[in-house]
């Protein structure tokens, strides 16, 4: 069989909890040779981990399947960097009360030769799983260094662009040396630059986390929670991280018309940023009423498909023309 062991960090009054995701391949029906029971015990195990860990799972053909299909995105990505075949989308982030353009979020998409333009849905989580997250990460960051040198040179006012930050990068130890790499070789403004991470990934190593966040924020990086409201962060703890923003998970905003539960929450978010002394963001904005509603609440800054969706950066540069012809000099 094959199985997973994972090990909390562990403090002097801390108990230690074990958890295992536990694959099972039968012999003779899923094989008679062991390295083909090994790779369906394999498969069975990433089951078992899909289904939320710590339980067990018997291979089936499904699960070959989707092996099989795993293996295939993971050898297609690993040629599919080095091809070029990435792009980059943004989306607009804007000022709640006055609409005016604040920033963009940098979104990773691959122009896959058979399947067309995937999202990050479709094969992020086989990057993270593989370790092709890290060059992964590495040639966003850079590419939207790059972008944002174009458009200051361009004559556009300076935008912060905000690039997410995954947990295989967090734990990679040339990650300091990746992100002053981008900033040297490309000339971007370091405050320009923004890392978004999720609030659960916040909380894997609070103590070391809070030192490696230290240390970006004093190459002039900003740092935003993103996902904020979906973990488990303790209050003790988030005002330690030296954060700038807080993002209201967008599951919030998409129900706090009509669930008075979300919108609650969404108002306690915005309040607690700001007694924080932090700007807040509410994802997922698709209704003016929505808008109204954050507007009067006290929210900071507004991002979802109501102002634009993810583009490229010549169609980010026509939709920015368009909603402020001012914003351009020259």
């Amino acid at each position: 069989h094959g199985r997973e062991h994972s090990f909390p960090t562990r403090r002097s009054s801390d108990l230690l909890h074990v958890s295992c995701s536990v694959g099972i391949a039968v012999y003779p029906e899923d094989g008679r040779e062991i390295d083909i029971l090994m790779r369906n015990a394999d498969a069975a195990m990433y089951q078992a981990k899909e289904q939320g860990r710590n339980n067990a799972q018997f291979f089936t053909i499904e699960m070959d399947r989707r092996a099989r299909e795993r293996m295939q995105i993971e050898n297609d990505l690993r040629g599919g960097i080095e091809r070029g075949e990435l792009r980059v989308y943004y989306q607009p982030r804007v000022d709640c009360r006055s609409g005016t353009l604040l920033g963009a979020e940098a979104l990773v998409r691959w122009q896959h030769p058979q399947h067309g333009l995937m999202t990050p849905a479709n094969f992020i989580p086989v990057a993270e799983e593989s370790g092709l997250i890290i060059p992964l990460g590495t040639w966003v960051l850079a590419a939207a260094c790059r972008q944002q040198v174009r458009w200051r040179e361009s004559g556009f006012a300076d935008i912060v662009i905000s690039v997410n930050l995954s947990a295989g990068q967090l734990h990679d130890p040339e990650l300091l040396a990746t992100l002053q790499r981008a900033i040297t070789e490309h000339g971007v403004n370091p405050a320009m630059i923004e890392l978004e991470l999720t609030e659960s990934l916040l909380m894997e190593d609070v103590t070391s986390t809070i030192d490696l966040l230290l240390t970006i924020k004093r190459l002039g990086i900003s740092l935003s929670v993103d996902d904020f409201g979906t973990g488990y962060s303790s209050l003790n703890y988030l005002h330690r991280f030296p954060i700038d923003k807080l993002k209201i998970d967008q599951s919030f905003v998409r129900d706090m018309l009509d669930d008075p539960n979300d919108l609650a929450i969404t108002k306690a978010v915005i309040g607690l940023g700001h007694t924080l002394g932090l700007r807040v963001v509410a994802e997922g904005v698709e209704e003016v009423e929505e808008m109204r509603v954050l507007a009067a609440a006290g929210c900071d800054e507004l991002q979802g498909y109501l102002f634009g969706k993810p583009m490229p950066a010549e169609a980010f540069e026509n939709w920015r023309a368009a909603a402020d012809p001012g914003n351009k000099g020259g």
